[in-house]
């Protein structure tokens, strides 16, 4: 499974490397550091435009200069690289966690059950945090299941700790609850 897993960073690394080259060749064209009627302005343009139009047609759409789509890609692929690499390694840690759970009969699969509840409720936490940051509320419709599953929690804890100014604590106290909660469980359990 490690070799999966460099696969996967390799992919996302060569990803990003694309990116880049392919950044650093609409640079120079769009910029007229390498004249766009030029043999080498041309090759650059045809192995740069596919990747670069979309991105560019996005940015003029938002009032932007198209000659930044280059580097919005280059900050896209690496986001969405590190974001993959991250639900791969979280899937692979979690499918060892799974094994070796069953493996220990249902004490095992109960202490597994109490873990893998916590971690969805969590990630569905952050999700909201951070969506909130970026304009995206309750109604938007791939945040409905993060408001869902946290709802039950946040908005007892925010009817006593209501927000401050610009700052809501109460997905904070939430968490905290969780850790608590899932500790509590888990010793009880006797995992």
């Amino acid at each position: 499974m490690p070799e999966l897993y460099n696969g996967v960073r390799y992919v996302v690394f060569a990803a990003f490397a694309v990116s880049v080259l392919a950044a650093v060749a609409g640079w120079l064209v769009r910029t007229r550091r390498v004249s766009p009627f030029s043999a080498l302005g041309r090759a650059l343009r045809a192995a740069s435009d596919p990747l670069l139009r979309p991105v560019e047609t996005r940015v003029v759409r938002a009032g932007g200069n198209p000659v930044h789509a280059g580097w919005w890609l280059v900050v896209g692929v690496a986001a969405a690289g590190v974001v993959l690499v991250t639900v791969w390694q979280w899937a692979l840690e979690t499918a060892y966690e799974v094994a070796a759970s069953l493996s220990l009969g249902p004490h095992g699969t109960i202490v597994l059950l109490i873990r893998l509840v916590y971690k969805v409720i969590v990630i569905a936490l952050f999700v909201r945090v951070f969506a909130s940051w970026f304009g995206f509320h309750r109604y938007t419709k791939w945040l409905r299941p993060a408001y869902f599953l946290t709802d039950w929690l946040v908005e007892p804890i925010r009817r006593v700790l209501p927000p401050m100014g610009a700052f809501d604590w109460s997905p904070l106290a939430a968490w905290l609850v969780l850790v608590v909660l899932q500790k509590i469980l888990l010793t009880i359990v006797g995992g």
